[in-house]
């Protein structure tokens, strides 16, 4: 090389260096810039944790856990809404953790609540959660979480309940569980007016369709839900899940889910097994279910690399530089499926 030309392409090196340096720890900081605090959910109606349940979250280093305290549901007989699964605690491990109350609405109940009752509905649900955290002694509470699956049509009910209910509790910091559908048709469904929101990452295909392959998860159906998810106006933690169930088709036809049955029971000769389906080829009797000639079972699990697939996919969109992500739920016979290894990977997925 020429002494004229070895100058000029040491200056551009000299020159470019820094710029490259600068792109380089610019993609690393940004790639390091997300803090992620892992959490899980509680959702069963008494709050008791296992010795194996304890153990986990220690080792995972959780700080926070979602509890459902309550469902409110609505009442033909009264036409009122009325809570129900009320939660109780048999032991007081909670008090190591930040907990999260979490009320559960059913869409019924906001299509059927009267507008003059909704004033009323917030004052109620106030002073149920005031009495389970004063009951069970909770220390600061550091945020409520409304979980309902509003639709449409429903949005004005319920988003004029969540400010009701603000209006009680000014200084709370509100949230509110997303679906993947009130992301994709947010000019139809709306924006929550609370604090922040927490995408469900589950519960994304047609549970009732027989087509579907699992209605759990599915990253490929949940991509056709979150182009436009860096641009939803609540910051956003994210759910994941580690439950499964069964779904019953009868005639063709949804017929309901069916959980906690072994997947040993279905090894039987009368059973015919084609991928994650099960037919039935005569009437019979399993764990107290009965089940008809020709029903079929599509078994659906919260697969881990499905979960890894899907986290990837959220945390591309994601604008969050903090996130708080959340197992669904606190189990041991969910958890036990997986290593502690996996679910720290399903956790660091998101960073």
């Amino acid at each position: 090389m020429k002494a004229g030309k070895y100058k000029f392409y040491n200056s551009m090196v000299k020159l470019l260096l820094p710029a490259l340096a600068c792109l380089i720890f610019s993609c690393n900081d940004k790639k390091a810039a997300r803090t992620v605090e892992p959490s899980f959910y509680y959702w069963k109606s008494v709050f008791k944790l296992s010795g194996f349940e304890k153990q986990r979250l220690d080792s995972l280093h959780i700080k926070t856990i979602y509890i459902k305290f309550f469902d409110v549901d609505w009442e033909a007989a009264t036409q009122q809404p009325l809570p129900v699964a009320k939660i109780s605690f048999a032991d007081t491990a909670y008090h190591s953790f930040n907990i999260i109350p979490t009320i559960f609405i059913t869409n019924e109940c906001i299509q059927k609540i009267d507008s003059f009752q909704i004033n009323s509905l917030a004052e109620k649900i106030m002073q149920l959660t005031k009495q389970l955290i004063f009951n069970n002694n909770f220390k600061a509470i550091p945020e409520v979480q409304f979980d309902c699956d509003w639709t449409a049509t429903t949005k004005t009910k319920y988003f004029s309940l969540l400010q009701s209910f603000k209006k009680l509790k000014p200084n709370a910091v509100i949230s509110a569980t997303i679906r993947l559908h009130q992301i994709k048709y947010l000019s139809k469904t709306g924006v929550p007016p609370v604090d922040k929101g927490l995408l469900m990452c589950y519960n994304m295909g047609n549970l009732k369709n027989p087509a579907t392959k699992n209605s759990i998860i599915q990253t490929e159906e949940l991509k056709k839900y979150i182009d436009n998810l860096a641009a939803y106006p609540l910051p956003l933690d994210v759910a994941l899940p580690l439950f499964n169930w069964k779904v019953l088709f009868r005639n063709n036809t949804y017929a309901g889910l069916i959980q906690n049955l072994p997947d040993s029971l279905l090894t039987n000769p009368f059973i015919s097994k084609n991928g994650n389906r099960y037919l039935f080829l005569k009437d019979s009797l399993l764990a107290g279910y009965p089940f008809k000639k020709g029903d079929v079972l599509r078994n659906e699990q919260s697969e881990y690399s499905e979960i890894i697939s899907t986290a990837g996919a959220i945390s591309k969109k994601l604008k969050n530089t903090t996130l708080r992500v959340s197992l669904y739920h606190l189990d041991s016979l969910l958890l036990s499926k997986y290593s502690l290894h996996e679910l720290e990977t399903i956790y660091n997925s998101l960073r």
